[in-house]
């Protein structure tokens, strides 16, 4: 049986999830073996597709869920809550 986590982020950058760190995100996402996906308003997508978190158009302020399902789901969820709280790693 796969292991399921979530939690959520406030997107706190100034210009929301725009490319830059959106690319942070796929990075990190994609560094696990667990299936991730976020999810803002009515949308769902999977956190290792660019296009994907792209599309999300979230901006500051933005709440967004992450689930993650695999066996290292819970890893996974606490890795994107950290890189969400240090701003994706981006000065501006």
């Amino acid at each position: 049986m796969s292991k399921k986590y979530k939690d959520s982020f406030v997107v706190m950058n100034e210009k929301g999830l725009h490319t830059r760190p959106s690319t942070e995100l796929v990075k990190c996402a994609t560094s696990f073996k667990a299936q991730v996906t976020l999810t803002y308003q009515e949308y769902t997508v999977n956190a290792k597709s660019l296009l994907g978190i792209l599309m999300l158009s979230a901006t500051r302020g933005a709440k967004i869920h992450v689930v993650a399902e695999g066996e290292d789901a819970e890893h996974a969820v606490k890795s994107l809550l950290n890189l969400a709280k240090n701003k994706f790693n981006i000065k501006y």
